[in-house]
């Protein structure tokens, strides 16, 4: 994996993806006793940064390829990046979603021209749901996070951020699947000088920061936390990447990423999904850790459900 390639990642997708703003906050900065810089992939199109690596999934597949369609399983954002940028290039976009998955969702990838096909709200249905549909129109499969394709569109937010501020000491990123923590810690390792990676993680599912200890994939018994974009488990393709290149994992409780939340809405007048404020809350946790240093934070998404706040 060489800087170029991910230079011509970030070329592909330019067209079709916003360059999110990098936002500061003074009482922020206090609070932590460190200057953060926000990159707000809550601004991206459909509202996360999935956008970037569904976006350059698609690019990435040949003419005949992209005349039979994709097919992904998902709940959530990447249901919804993929319709989005499936559409944006004309193309067939079937979509598997467990039948207890929000209606706002669904709706949402309706909206983008997803076709849904639903099912129950098992992995194993998921997958075998996929694989009929892989099997039946020839699409081809795209994975949320355990691609390398979607692994390398993640990482652009992450060069993007370092375009903007050079001196980071650190950059923190949610981890849930790990393509956006792997496609951050990859951009960090080749585009900064002494940047280090960081991930930060809900106890409640801590199967990122197990995995980093035993060096083995680990799961979660459990999917118990409002950061619904982090209870999936990390993938033979992003876990090496994370294991070779990320400093550590920092886990937090519910309480302490609910106050983040409520925090970045408060002071930044910013709407946040709960995933994005784990790495908030990490900084808060280790302020000694931190202390007077330039730290990065990828605020991952913004889709949440306003009816259901936790604040």
């Amino acid at each position: 994996m060489n800087k170029q390639t991910l230079i011509k990642t970030h070329t592909r997708i330019k067209p079709f993806i916003h360059n999110t703003p990098v936002l500061t906050s003074e009482l922020l900065n206090e609070a932590a006793g460190c200057n953060l810089y926000f990159k707000c992939e809550n601004f991206q199109k459909m509202g996360a940064f999935k956008m970037r690596g569904a976006t350059n999934a698609i690019l990435s597949l040949s003419e005949e390829e992209r005349q039979r369609g994709v097919v992904t399983h998902s709940s959530g954002n990447f249901a919804q990046a993929v319709s989005l940028a499936a559409q944006n290039l004309g193309i067939k976009a079937y979509i598997v979603m467990p039948e207890n998955a929000p209606q706002v969702k669904k709706n949402a990838v309706r909206t983008y021209g997803g076709d849904i096909i639903e099912c129950e709200s098992t992995l194993k249905a998921r997958e075998e749901t996929a694989n009929k549909i892989k099997a039946e129109k020839g699409a081809s499969f795209l994975h949320p996070s355990n691609q390398d394709e979607v692994i390398y569109g993640n990482s652009t937010a992450a060069i993007e951020l370092l375009e903007e501020q050079l001196n980071l000491d650190f950059i923190l990123a949610p981890v849930g699947g790990g393509g956006l923590l792997a496609g951050t810690a990859l951009a960090t390792h080749l585009f900064s000088n002494n940047c280090k990676t960081i991930g930060a993680e809900p106890m409640a599912v801590d199967d990122a920061y197990r995995s980093l200890v035993s060096g083995q994939i680990e799961t979660n018994k459990t999917t118990l936390t409002i950061a619904d974009g982090l209870r999936t488990n990390l993938g033979n393709r992003n876990f090496p990447i994370i294991k070779q290149h990320v400093e550590k994992i920092i886990r937090v409780e519910e309480n302490e990423i609910i106050n983040a939340m409520q925090l970045i809405w408060e002071r930044m007048k910013i709407i946040i999904e709960p995933s994005s404020a784990v790495p908030l809350a990490a900084v808060l946790k280790h302020k000694e850790e931190f202390k007077n240093k330039n730290v990065g934070i990828i605020l991952s998404g913004g889709n949440v459900d306003v009816t259901k706040l936790p604040f």
